[in-house]
C-alpha cells in the first residue's frame, strides 16, 4: 500500500514552518502515543507513521530531498537510515530519542549535549549603592565579591600537576548514558563523571579535584553617567568559575541611588525646594541655588511670588544615559515667614498691615470671599 504524504499525515501545508510542523507533531504524538493507547495496534501504527514523517520534515536536508523525490528519496539507499521506513528507533542519532528530547527535553533538565556545559559557573549578583552626583557624572567603583576562582595549581582542570583528566569509561566522554526500557530509550546524566565526560584519577591537592577555590576578588566597575535606580550592569565571565575548566558565570551589578538631602530625581529632571525670604518674594529679587554638578546659579524672583511657584532652569538636570543631553531643573519656591522678630520689626509689620490696600493679598481675599458667599447661601 502506498505511503501517505508526510505533510498530510501531520496535517500541515507543504510550506509550513519548522515551528508549525513541530507543534502539529507534538499534538498528534500525544494523541497516538502507545502509553495512552495500550493494546491499540492502529494507534501504535499511526504513531510510527507520524514519527517517521516528523523525522524527515524536521531536518532541512531530508525535507528538501523529500520535497524533490517524495518517499523515493529514502529508498534504495537514498538517504535511508534503516529501521521503520528510514526512521531509527535504536540508540543512534537522529532517531526516536532525538524526538523525545525535543518534546520533553525542557521538562527533563535540558537536551542532550556536551557535559562540560553543565559545569558552567553560577551567575552572581552584587548590590551597589551610589550617590546622585555619581549617577550624574558617572564613576568607577571598586567592588569586592566573594566568589570561586580557577585553581592556580591545576589551571582549573582539577587534576594534579603532570596529569590530565581522562575520558570517562562509563559514557565514553558523552556525559550521558542511555538505557533501553521497552519502547523508549532513556537518557540520563552519567553517574560516574556527573555529565563532565571526563574523570580525574589523581585529583589536585589544592582544590580536591573541583578545579576552583573559594576566594574574594576585587573588580572595577565603570558606571556611566545618567544611570537610574535599578540599572543592571553585566560583567561577563566575572561570576563563579566553572567546574573543571567549564565556562565561568557572569556578575550582575544592581545599582541603587541613595536619597539626596537637597535634590529629588524624576527621570532626567531634578527638583529642589528653595526657601525664599518673605521680603524677596514680595518685592522681587534674586536667589542663588545649588546645581547637581556642584556649582551655583542665580534665579530671578518676580515680585509677588507665592509658595509653590516653580522656576524651570533648562539643561541643569541629570545626564541622559548614552547621550549628550541633560534634563531640566525645577525650583519650587517656599516663601519663608520670619520668626523671632524684634519689637521694631513687629511695629513695622503692623504699620505695613495697616497701610495695606485691597488686592495686596489676592489668595486670602479670594478665599474669604468664597467663604462669605457660602455662608450667605446657607442663610437663604
Amino acid at each position: 500500500m502506498a505511503k501517505q504524504d508526510y505533510y498530510e499525515l501531520l496535517g500541515v501545508a507543504k510550506g509550513a514552518s519548522a515551528d508549525e510542523i513541530k507543534k502539529a507533531y507534538r499534538k498528534m504524538a500525544m494523541q497516538y502515543h502507545p502509553d495512552r493507547n495500550q493494546g491499540d495496534k492502529d494507534a501504535e501504527h499511526k504513531f510510527k507513521e507520524i514519527s517517521e514523517a516528523y523525522d524527515v520534515l524536521k531536518d532541512e536536508q531530508k525535507r528538501a530531498a523529500y520535497d524533490r523525490f517524495g518517499h523515493g528519496a529514502f529508498e534504495n539507499g537514498r538517504g535511508g537510515a534503516g529501521g521503520f521506513g528510514g526512521f531509527d528507533f535504536g540508540g543512534g542519532g537522529g532517531g526516536f530519542a532525538d524526538i523525545f528530547d525535543e518534546m520533553f527535553g525542557e521538562f527533563m533538565g535540558g537536551r542532550r549535549g556536551g557535559g562540560a556545559a553543565s559545569g558552567r559557573g553560577q551567575d552572581l549578583r552584587y548590590n551597589l549603592e551610589i550617590g546622585l552626583e555619581e549617577a550624574f557624572k558617572g564613576t568607577t567603583a571598586n567592588v569586592r565579591v566573594p566568589s570561586t576562582v580557577a585553581c592556580d595549581s591545576c589551571s582549573g582542570s582539577g587534576a594534579a600537576a603532570g596529569t590530565q583528566p581522562v575520558t570517562c569509561p562509563t559514557c565514553q566522554g558523552h556525559g550521558k548514558v542511555r538505557a533501553q526500557q521497552g519502547f523508549f530509550t532513556i537518557e540520563r546524566t552519567c553517574p560516574a563523571c556527573h555529565g563532565q565526560g571526563r574523570v580525574i584519577k589523581d585529583p589536585c591537592k589544592s582544590c580536591g579535584g573541583a578545579g576552583r577555590l573559594r576566594k574574594e576578588k576585587t573588580l572595577q566597575v565603570n558606571i556611566p553617567a545618567g544611570v537610574e535606580d535599578g540599572t543592571r550592569i553585566r560583567l561577563a565571565g566575572e561570576g563563579e568559575a566553572g567546574l573543571r575548566g567549564a565556562p565561568p558565570g557572569d556578575l550582575y551589578i544592581f545599582l541603587a541611588i541613595a536619597p539626596h538631602p537637597i535634590f529629588q530625581r524624576d527621570g532626567a529632571n531634578i527638583h529642589c525646594r528653595v526657601p525664599i525670604p518673605m521680603t524677596t518674594a514680595a518685592l522681587g529679587g534674586t536667589v542663588e541655588v545649588p546645581t547637581i554638578e556642584g556649582s551655583r546659579t542665580k534665579v530671578t524672583v518676580p515680585p509677588g511670588t507665592q509658595s509653590g511657584h516653580q522656576f524651570r532652569i533648562k539643561g541643569k538636570g541629570m545626564s541622559v544615559l548614552r547621550s549628550q543631553q541633560r534634563g531640566d531643573m525645577y525650583i519650587q519656591a517656599v516663601v519663608e515667614t520670619p520668626v523671632n522678630l524684634t519689637k521694631k520689626q513687629q511695629e513695622l509689620l503692623r504699620e505695613f498691615d495697616t497701610a495695606g490696600k485691597e488686592g495686596s493679598h489676592p489668595q486670602s481675599e479670594g478665599f474669604f470671599a468664597k467663604v462669605k458667599e457660602l455662608w450667605e447661601d446657607l442663610k437663604d
